[in-house]
């Protein structure tokens, strides 16, 4: 089995604008092949919001981008109804949530009760308002990035909010090499004006139903119920592991294996995959002395590989 043609100029597309971040960006369209929604974590000026931007335009979806701020209310995402005289009634004014990819810069910036506007839109792509249920496009992608919760101004996001976020990445400061790059090269700003569609949203339908076809074996799935039963034996984590984390888990890793270019899942896929997957959704034992991604690393050495 061979990636696509076409995944394959767009991850190489996605390489001329993110510098030295092939496997972050791996991650992420893996993370958009497998229907979940993305969350980039990272300190300002990385590249977080190109990262998501070139993410959107690459995949030719249309996308919204919100800037999140501690006054932004809940209709101002999703859209309100406002009385016209001409028509002699409401009429709903959709909000940029409506777009099949919504780009929520520095999520954690807003208010807890806007962040909480995004659950239900998140779960069941879908929104109620004043008492009426609106159906989202497809796709429906959340791509947000999220600044580090010790920055002033910052609120850490919800629980069951982060629970919706299907992978949470970070990218971290270019290497030496990557950095001279960006240093002599064009501005990323105006690649990102000239950057085309490599796929349409019917390639994506197609791709995401060839990711939904690859093998996962026995043996793989008792590796990872081993691990998941790790994150619920109280050595590693406060909180294991809901079942929702386990499927999460699966369908990352079976687009992880097709970017592979294989039709069927490794351990390996599991190993790789799994603290972009799960570390946003645990909270390390007291004395761990780690964070959540270095301590889910720390389980997987002691958990045998089948």
């Amino acid at each position: 089995m061979q990636a696509d043609s076409k995944l394959q100029q767009l991850l190489s597309q996605l390489n001329t604008v993110i510098v030295g971040k092939s496997q972050q960006v791996a991650d992420c369209v893996a993370c958009l092949l497998a229907g979940g929604h993305l969350l980039i974590e990272d300190v300002p000026g990385v590249g977080k919001t190109t990262l998501a931007h070139a993410l959107a335009q690459s995949f030719g979806l249309q996308f919204a981008r919100v800037q999140f701020t501690a006054d932004l209310m809940p209709s101002d995402l999703i859209g309100v109804s406002v009385y016209e005289r001409g028509r002699e009634g409401f009429v709903f004014h959709p909000g940029p949530v409506f777009a099949q990819v919504l780009l929520a810069d520095e999520i954690n910036r807003a208010s807890p009760k806007t962040q909480s506007a995004l659950l239900e839109a998140m779960e069941e792509k879908q929104v109620t308002v004043e008492g009426q249920t609106r159906d989202l496009p497809q796709p429906f992608f959340v791509i947000a990035t999220q600044n580090p919760h010790d920055q002033l101004g910052t609120y850490a996001l919800p629980e069951s909010q982060l629970d919706r976020f299907h992978m949470r990445l970070s990218l971290g400061y270019p290497d030496r090499a990557a950095e001279r790059e960006l240093l002599r090269g064009q501005d990323r700003r105006d690649m990102l004006d000239r950057l085309p569609a490599a796929l349409s949203p019917a390639d994506l339908a197609r791709l995401q139903a060839q990711v939904a076809q690859v093998h996962t074996a026995e043996p793989v799935l008792e590796y990872l119920q081993d691990l998941i039963a790790a994150t619920r034996s109280g050595r590693w984590f406060v909180q294991g592991l809901s079942p929702r984390a386990a499927l999460a888990v699966v369908r990352a890793a079976k687009a992880q294996a097709f970017l592979s270019g294989r039709d069927y899942v490794a351990p390996d896929d599991i190993a790789a995959i799994l603290p972009q997957t799960t570390a946003h959704r645990l909270i390390p034992v007291r004395d761990a002395g780690r964070g959540s991604m270095e301590q889910v690393r720390a389980m997987l050495d002691a958990v045998p590989l089948p």
